[in-house]
């Protein structure tokens, strides 16, 4: 895995993002495709509508949220499939728009992805 990275969209972008990839279902607000500078969008590993929409970014679901999320993600393998190619081959920063850093879908996501690529390499 090469440099993996989490940020807002709304962040300056850098040099060292590297593949830029938009992990949210929505565009975000008030941002324009060319100010974005997204390399990909891949919507389907962000969460179901209904999820977000419970969710609320509700600090106090946090933990019912990400297991949900992950319940998600585990039926999305072809999306995860290029995801992981994308990581693999690329320094790659995933882009989401939520105000709260630590608390997001893609805090959750990366989380998924590590938690996964370690029980692959236990076996």
């Amino acid at each position: 895995m090469k440099q993996l990275k989490i940020k807002r969209v709304y962040d300056d972008i850098e040099t060292s993002d590297g593949l830029r990839i938009l992990v949210d279902r929505l565009w975000p607000r008030g941002i324009t495709r060319e100010q974005a500078r997204i390399d990909y969008w891949v919507k389907e590993v962000s969460p179901s509508s209904e999820l977000r929409k419970w969710y609320n970014h509700d600090i106090n679901k946090w933990k019912t949220f990400r297991s949900r999320y992950f319940d998600e993600l585990s039926k999305q393998s072809d999306s995860l499939t290029l995801l992981r190619k994308l990581i693999d081959a690329h320094d790659v920063t995933l882009l989401y728009s939520a105000r709260m850093e630590s608390h997001n879908n893609a805090v959750a996501l990366v989380e998924y992805l590590l938690r996964e690529s370690n029980a692959h390499e236990q076996g």
